[in-house]
């Protein structure tokens, strides 16, 4: 360091040291686990905020956080196998099946493309393995290049009569590839 000037020179390297940067702990891991009553409120929120953002061609929503509240907990959640992803404490997304009907897989806005929806998506194949279908809006091309990627095939093109919005939809299918299939004469 030159005392004259302040500065730091070649001939004291140490005066070039930056302070040690603090480290910040690692995330905890996504896991994805059965929802429970107690997250209806931030299933939710999840489910409002996804929709805002990334379908603003639907019409603004009427119902309120109390009312989507509510149909979470006395309707999808006992009539449905609905999955939540967690990190930590915090709700990250969902997925609701019915049978073998992708009802529902929602995340919230700022943890979109970071794996989370196929995480969820490989859970609920885990539980279909035969086979999953779901409805997508036309206009949703967001969710139908994710479906696309994870090999969802256009089954059925809809004119939207049979859904609330009445928009146009299609009904996309996965079905699992087969197995190998063992050589003759094996048992």
């Amino acid at each position: 360091m030159n005392t004259d000037t302040g500065r730091a020179t070649a001939d004291d390297p140490s005066a070039f040291a930056r302070p040690a940067a603090r480290e910040t702990p690692p995330a905890p891991p996504v896991r994805v686990r059965l929802a429970l009553p107690t997250d209806a409120p931030a299933i939710a929120a999840v489910h409002q905020a996804s929709r805002q953002a990334t379908m603003p061609y639907l019409p603004p929503q009427r119902r309120t956080h109390e009312e989507v509240t509510r149909w979470i907990r006395e309707i999808v959640l006992p009539q449905s196998h609905t999955l939540v992803a967690i990190r930590g404490t915090e709700l990250l997304g969902y997925a609701s099946l019915q049978g073998e009907l992708l009802e529902q897989l929602y995340l919230r806005p700022d943890v979109r493309r970071a794996s989370i929806g196929s995480l969820l998506l490989a859970e609920a194949r885990r539980h279909r393995p035969d086979g999953l279908y779901l409805h997508v809006f036309q206009l949703n091309t967001g969710a139908r290049a994710f479906y696309a990627h994870h090999g969802f095939r256009v089954v059925a093109v809809n004119d939207g009569s049979a859904n609330m919005e009445n928009l146009p939809d299609l009904t996309l299918r996965w079905t699992p590839a087969p197995g190998p299939v063992p050589p003759r004469g094996t048992p």
